[in-house]
C-alpha cells in the first residue's frame, strides 16, 4: 500500500470517528438530557473499604448532570476535529468523550440512586479475569499459527479440575495446581488432532467444547450434586491485600486488594507481553505464525514450536478457570464458564491480537456485564431483558466493527507440513 493511500486511509478513519462522536452526543442530549421529566439526585460513591479518602461520594441532580456532561463531551468532540484536522490522532480527547457520555448515561439511568464506582469498577475487574486469562490463551495458539475454539473447554475444565481436587484435598492450593494440567490436556487432544492429523481446527474446537460440557455435566449430575459434601465445596482463595498500595483511593481496591490468582495474572500478563517482542521464544512464535516456510528455512521445526505453544495456552486457560472455583464461589455448576471462552475469543480479535489489547478488550466486556448487575440493582428504566444482553451486544459491536480492520496472524488455522506445503 503506497503512503499515499495510507494517509486517505487513516483520515477516513479519523472522519468515521468524528462523525460517530457526534452523533452520540445528540443522541445523548436527547435521551438523557432533554427528554427525561424530572430531575432526581445521582449519588456516586468512591469509597469501598478502609482505603484512604480523596473523594468521599459525589451528589448531583440527574438533568443537570446529563446537560453537563453532554456538553463536555461537545467540547471534546471539537477538540477532536482540531486535532483531525491538523493531522493528530485524537489520543486522550477521545477517551475524555467516552468517560464524559458515559457518565451523562449514567446520570439518567441510576436518577434516584447510588452508585459505587469503585464497586463497579472492582467487579469488572473480577469477572474480566477469566476473559483474560481465555484471551491470552487464544493469543498464544494463533499467534503460532492454531485456531484456538476450544477455550472454553479449557477454562470449564480448569473450574471442574480445580473444584473436585480442591473439594477432596480441602485445600486450595492443590485445585490451584492441577487446574492447568486440566486445561493442558484439552490442549493436547486440540494439537494431536490440528498439528498431527490436519483436523479442521475450527470444528475441532467445537467438539472439544462439546466433549467438556458433556463429561462435566454427567459428573456433576452423578457424583458432585450427590455428594456435595465430599466432591464439590472446596476453599476459596482469601483476598491478599497488599500494603500502602491498597490504600491508594479508587485503584487500591480495585487492583490491590485480590486473591493470588489475580496478582498471577498480572505477572502473566507482563510475561506473554514481554516475551512476545523481546524474546526469541515470541520470535519463533510469531515467524511460525505468519511465514511458517521462512522459519523453516531457518532451522525451525514449525510444528513443534506450534505443539509446545498449544499446550503451554492450555495451562493458561486451566489457570484462568480455576477462578470460577477456587478463586470465587468454591462449587462447581455446569456449563458454570457460561460462553466466556467465546467472549474471551472475540477479546483477542477486537485487541488485535495483542496482549495488552486482548486485556483491555476483556476489562471492557467484564465492565459491561458488571454494569448490567449495577444498574439492575438500581431499579433502572431499561428493561430488564435488555441489561441481560448488554455484555453479548458489546461483544458483537466491538467484533463487527474491528474483525474487518485487523489481519489475524497470516498461517493461522493453516496446516503445515515439513518441506514447506500446506
Amino acid at each position: 500500500m503506497t503512503t499515499k493511500k495510507v494517509v486517505s486511509a487513516v483520515a477516513k478513519k479519523r472522519s468515521r470517528n468524528l462523525i460517530i462522536m457526534s452523533a452520540l452526543t445528540v443522541i445523548s442530549f436527547i435521551l438523557f438530557a432533554y427528554l427525561p421529566g424530572k430531575s432526581q439526585d445521582v449519588t456516586f460513591n468512591f469509597v469501598l473499604g478502609d482505603e484512604w479518602v480523596l473523594i468521599h461520594s459525589w451528589t448531583l441532580g440527574s438533568k443537570i448532570g446529563a446537560y453537563s456532561f453532554t456538553g463536555l463531551a461537545a467540547l471534546f468532540v471539537g477538540i477532536a476535529y482540531l486535532r483531525a484536522r491538523g493531522g493528530k490522532k485524537l489520543g486522550l480527547s477521545a477517551l475524555a468523550f467516552c468517560i464524559s457520555i458515559f457518565i451523562s448515561f449514567m446520570c439518567w439511568a441510576a436518577a434516584g440512586a447510588a452508585v459505587s464506582v469503585t464497586g463497579l469498577l472492582q467487579g469488572g475487574l473480577f469477572l474480566a479475569i477469566p476473559l483474560v486469562f481465555g484471551s491470552l490463551s487464544g493469543l498464544i495458539c494463533e499467534r503460532s499459527g492454531v485456531i484456538n475454539i476450544a477455550i472454553e473447554g479449557q477454562l470449564l475444565a480448569g473450574a471442574f479440575a480445580a473444584g473436585v481436587v480442591g473439594s477432596l484435598t480441602k485445600n486450595a492450593w492443590a485445585g490451584l495446581l492441577v487446574a492447568p494440567l486440566a486445561g493442558a490436556l484439552i490442549s493436547l487432544l486440540l494439537a494431536i488432532f490440528a498439528i498431527k492429523y490436519a483436523v479442521d481446527q475450527v470444528i475441532l474446537g467445537f467438539v472439544l467444547n462439546v466433549l467438556v460440557i458433556g463429561l462435566t455435566s454427567f459428573a456433576s449430575r452423578r457424583i458432585l450434586t450427590t455428594s456435595s459434601d465430599t466432591w464439590n465445596s472446596a476453599p476459596i482463595f482469601s483476598t491478599i491485600q497488599i500494603p500502602i498500595l491498597s490504600k491508594i483511593p479508587l485503584i487500591g481496591p480495585i487492583f490491590f486488594s485480590q486473591t493470588i490468582i489475580v496478582y498471577m495474572l498480572y505477572v502473566i500478563v507482563a510475561l506473554i507481553q514481554l516475551t512476545l517482542f523481546k524474546s526469541k521464544w515470541g520470535l519463533r512464535m510469531r515467524a511460525v505464525g505468519e511465514l511458517p516456510v521462512a522459519a523453516e528455512s531457518v532451522g525451525i521445526d514449525v510444528n513443534k514450536v506450534r505443539f509446545r505453544n498449544v499446550l503451554i495456552a492450555g495451562l493458561v486457560a486451566g489457570l484462568g478457570g480455576a477462578f470460577f472455583t477456587v478463586g470465587s464461589s468454591g462449587a462447581f455448576s455446569r456449563q458454570m464458564t457460561a460462553g466466556m471462552g467465546f467472549i474471551a475469543l472475540a477479546a483477542l480479535i477486537f485487541g488485535k491480537w495483542t496482549p495488552l489489547g486482548a486485556v483491555a478488550a476483556a476489562l471492557l466486556f467484564g465492565f459491561a456485564d458488571q454494569l448490567r448487575t449495577v444498574l439492575s440493582i438500581t431499579g433502572t428504566p431499561i428493561p430488564s431483558e435488555f441489561m441481560v444482553m448488554v455484555p453479548y451486544i458489546v461483544t458483537i459491536i466491538a467484533v463487527s466493527g474491528f474483525v474487518g480492520k485487523v489481519r489475524a496472524p497470516a498461517s493461522d488455522g493453516i496446516h503445515y507440513k515439513r518441506g514447506g506445503t500446506h
